[in-house]
C-alpha cells in the first residue's frame, strides 16, 4: 500500500520501491482497499531488502517494529523515518473488521506520504 500511495501521492520526481524482510506475496484485502481509493496495485511484487539498493537511498521508512530493528545497516547519509503502524495483515475478527483495519492503515499511510510531499516542496 505505501508504495502505490507514495508513487501517486509524490509523483515520478520521487524514486519509489518498496521491500521487507520476507515475500509474503500480495494481500488480496490491500489491494481491494486501494482500488476503492482508485490506485491499482495489484501487479506490484513482494521483493526482499537489498542492502546495495539501501546504500544508494536517500530515505528508507519502515513500517512496522519488524522492520525497523532487523533493516540492514545503511550508509549515515541514509535518512531513516520510523512509522509504527500496525500490520494490517496481522489483523483478527471477521472480514469487515479486517478491512477495516487495512482502510485505517491505508489512511495514515497516507497521511504521512502526504507529509513528505509537503516536506520536499
Amino acid at each position: 500500500m505505501a508504495e502505490g500511495l507514495a508513487r501517486q501521492v509524490l509523483g515520478p520526481e520521487w524514486r519509489v520501491a518498496s521491500a521487507g524482510l520476507e515475500t509474503h506475496g500480495l494481500n488480496p484485502r490491500a489491494v481491494q482497499v486501494m482500488a476503492e481509493i482508485g490506485i491499482d496495485i495489484s501487479q506490484q511484487t513482494s521483493k526482499v531488502i537489498d542492502p546495495n539498493y539501501l546504500a544508494h537511498c536517500d530515505l528508507v521508512v519502515t513500517l512496522c517494529g519488524d522492520a525497523r530493528d532487523r533493516c540492514p545497516v545503511t550508509p549515515p547519509t541514509v535518512h531513516k523515518q520510523h512509522w509504527p503502524l500496525p500490520d494490517p495483515a496481522q489483523a483478527t475478527g471477521s472480514a469487515a473488521q479486517q478491512l477495516a483495519v487495512f482502510r485505517a492503515v491505508r489512511d495514515q499511510i497516507r497521511q504521512r506520504v502526504s507529509q513528505l510531499a509537503k516536506i520536499d516542496q
